[in-house]
């Protein structure tokens, strides 16, 4: 096979992998160049289950080197930092939360933690030229090469610095590629009306990286309805968590409680039954769609 013909069984993959609904989002994964994004090689690669498994002190991480630009074009977590444990991300898992986010031609889209900007580049495929993205990045070394990776897109901006204070402007997606503890306001109010909001509500599992669920915010109007698009295992956004929160939802999570997530409300009210994560400004609800 030659690498456009590995691009396509990988993009077929994920497909199933994923269950992506979107033939776009397919042809997006089958075009854009991951290699291009991962500097130079040999470039090392381990299986996303192996990570898991290490994260839960199961067994040891394993790497197996490879030179061979076709063989990225699997379902397997590649390293950009070994020593700060960054990779470029289970191609699966971002497709799912990518497709959640039914992103449309003309549309504007934020992404926060977008690494080296493989992912991101993917949903400037899916918006167009029309529509417009902005990424943010944490690493001022993935930042700059984020930059780098992404000058073939003219509607695409990088920022260097802490996502979750930044201010994106309108946008009709946001996904957020790092665990926090509760939905941001800022983001919230960022949604344009019909906009989508996919991030990780995680709780700790050791200073680095936390586990949780993927949850999916959609706005109408002034509401918010809510709902669960996977689990997940990621890098914590240290900036946007709160301890009061985080002990909530670490109740809900092993409770089984997050599941039943139907609203983010924004209204004044004291915690109540429906109450799963009540924070000041936000609170993760299983009431129907609230204000």
């Amino acid at each position: 096979m030659n690498i456009d013909e590995c691009r396509r069984f990988y993009a077929n993959e994920i497909r199933f992998a994923a269950g992506v609904r979107s033939p776009e989002l397919v042809d997006a994964f089958a075009r854009v160049s991951r290699e291009e994004f991962l500097g130079p090689g040999p470039w090392e690669l381990a299986s996303p289950d192996i990570r898991a498994m290490s994260i839960g002190k199961i067994t040891q991480m394993r790497y197996q080197y490879i030179d061979d630009p076709r063989d990225v074009y699997h379902n397997v977590v590649i390293v950009l930092d070994k020593d700060a444990e960054i990779n470029n991300g289970q191609p699966s898992a971002l497709a799912l939360w990518i497709d959640a986010l039914d992103l449309r031609t003309g549309e504007r889209a934020y992404h926060l933690g977008c690494g080296v900007g493989y992912y991101t580049a993917i949903i400037a495929e899916l918006v167009g030229a029309a529509g417009n993205v902005v990424g943010s990045e944490l690493q001022p070394d993935l930042a700059a090469r984020a930059q780098q990776n992404l000058r073939r897109y003219p509607n695409v901006t990088v920022h260097s610095g802490d996502g979750a204070v930044f201010d994106p402007g309108p946008c009709d997606a946001i996904l957020v590629n790092a665990g926090v503890t509760h939905p941001l306001p800022l983001w919230l109010d960022r949604l344009r009306d019909g906009g989508r909001l996919v991030l990780p509500l995680t709780m700790p599992v050791n200073p680095k990286i936390g586990l949780g669920v993927m949850a999916r915010i959609v706005r109408k109007g002034s509401a918010f309805s809510a709902e669960i698009v996977s689990q997940v295992g990621i890098y914590s956004c240290t900036t946007a968590r709160d301890q009061q929160c985080e002990s909530l939802l670490k109740s809900a999570l092993t409770t089984g409680g997050l599941m039943k997530m139907k609203s983010v409300r924004r209204d004044q009210h004291p915690p109540v039954d429906t109450c799963l994560v009540h924070g000041t400004d936000v609170c993760v609800s299983s009431d129907p769609t609230q204000t």
